[in-house]
């Protein structure tokens, strides 16, 4: 054990299996009801619930604890709009020019395309920020210095992951947007050097005629690869 590391005692409950299996069966029933949304209602979303899913993805594990992530909401309808002003600018170069026949073709079956919508109708967009390195003042110089991150991408991987799943579990639905490029959210939002564009997550309650793409999951058996 690293002797110049702090340690507290672990609170944990241990239940009982079959509390355990109900649990999980739950979870997994709940979570298999998660579709990405691109029909959102403007009907307003409590705060609480946005707060609420970003401080339990605030909990994801990190590479060395650094928590590398910083998440930008999104209410203004001023702001909202200049965000899908500039992503629309990025995927109609990326639909018409950028994105090869396969890549193309690989979408087809989701119906999309550069028009971007959801970006305006969702109460909130929560932009997640990857922070590539930290910065920390100086004790002697009091000058701003770079401190490095390790892992960050698969850090906040992690934690957009449980951010998702908070919000499914709290009624919402949600879409992951990835313009590329993405550095206008930097100037739009006004963050600094050191974060990077993550995600564009729409957030709110599903639009009355809402519809979903026909999809299927790859099977269990798949997926899973079992060595005993």
């Amino acid at each position: 054990m690293n002797t110049t590391a702090q340690y507290s005692s672990l609170a944990f409950e241990r239940l009982p299996e079959t509390e355990q299996l109900a649990s999980s069966r739950a979870f997994l029933a709940q979570m298999r009801t998660r579709r990405t949304v691109r029909d959102f209602s403007t009907e307003p979303v409590p705060f609480e619930l946005i707060e609420n899913a970003i401080a339990t993805a605030a909990t994801a594990p990190s590479g060395a604890n650094q928590q590398p992530w910083t998440f930008v909401v999104v209410s203004s309808p001023a702001v909202k709009q200049a965000i899908r002003t500039a992503a629309e600018a990025e995927e109609r170069e990326s639909y018409a020019h950028r994105m090869s026949d396969e890549w193309l073709a690989a979408l087809a079956h989701l119906g999309t395309d550069w028009h971007k919508p959801h970006l305006e109708d969702a109460p909130y967009l929560i932009v997640v920020f990857r922070q590539s390195y930290g910065l920390a003042t100086d004790p002697e110089t009091g000058e701003m210095t770079k401190v490095k991150h390790y892992y960050s991408e698969e850090s906040v991987g992690i934690a957009v992951g449980m951010l998702l799943c908070s919000l499914h579990q709290a009624g919402l639905a949600t879409l992951t947007h990835t313009p590329s490029p993405m550095g206008f959210l930097n100037t739009i939002l006004n963050r600094p050097a050191n974060e990077r564009p993550y995600v564009v997550i729409p957030v709110g309650y599903p639009a009355a005629d809402a519809q979903v793409p026909v999809i299927t999951k790859k099977s269990l058996d798949t997926v899973l690869v079992r060595v005993e």
